[in-house]
């Protein structure tokens, strides 16, 4: 009887245990996909947290110390120079456009907006105070956007405006990826996100995440 029921038992012995191998490296695949998914997610907002981050931080340094690309050597803030005054004298179109001719140049709006690009790039570099820096940032951009207004079609003096998009330009983008960085809460990878929530300060109060 035992020799005659041991073909019987052999398929039923070994088919579930085939059946185990097939769905056990389908599984483990799948927790492997999720995992590189994840990696690739936390590396692509690493980067452009970085990115985005040295704009703000690169237009500080320059501004200040006057390297020669967006403001000549010799004119940077520690020489004398005004930040504001050369692009919000030249604002020519937009419902701010006499209101920001008179902050041009003053000496509030000068800290204001260095210290904000400070921050903003600071911050953004080091994963640190994201919501932060994105509310600060997009406030920036938004008066940016509004001092070059780009709906105009013409200047103020009926020039062309030279605008390519009613609507959507770079400060619009730097702002939405501010705003995407704090939301994914992208401060952990190559940051100390996970240094600064621990803190703490920001432990109770989530707003300074």
């Amino acid at each position: 009887m035992a020799v005659h029921e041991h073909p019987h038992r052999s398929p039923r012995f070994h088919l579930p245990s085939l059946r185990g191998n097939r769905t056990a490296p389908a599984s483990e695949d799948g927790v492997a996909t999720l995992s590189d998914t994840h990696t690739a997610r936390a590396y692509a907002f690493a980067s452009l947290r970085l990115l985005t981050g040295f704009v703000f931080l690169w237009a500080f340094l320059d501004k200040t110390f006057g390297f020669g690309y967006a403001t000549p050597s010799g004119k940077g803030w520690i020489d004398g120079g005004s930040p504001t005054k050369g692009f919000l004298s030249g604002v020519a179109a937009g419902p701010m456009e006499s209101t920001f001719h008179d902050w041009a140049g003053a000496t509030w709006a000068d800290w204001l907006f260095m210290m904000g690009l400070l921050a903003v790039g600071v911050a953004v570099m080091a994963g640190v105070a994201l919501r932060l820096a994105a509310l600060a940032g997009t406030a920036m951009m938004a008066l940016m956007w509004i001092a070059e207004w780009p709906p105009a079609k013409h200047l103020s003096d009926g020039a062309p405006s030279m605008s390519t998009n009613p609507f959507v330009d770079y400060h619009v983008i730097y702002a939405v990826a501010l705003i995407a960085l704090a939301a994914a809460a992208a401060g952990a990878t190559w940051g100390l996100g996970k240094v600064w929530e621990r803190m703490p300060v920001v432990r109770d109060h989530t707003w300074l995440r």
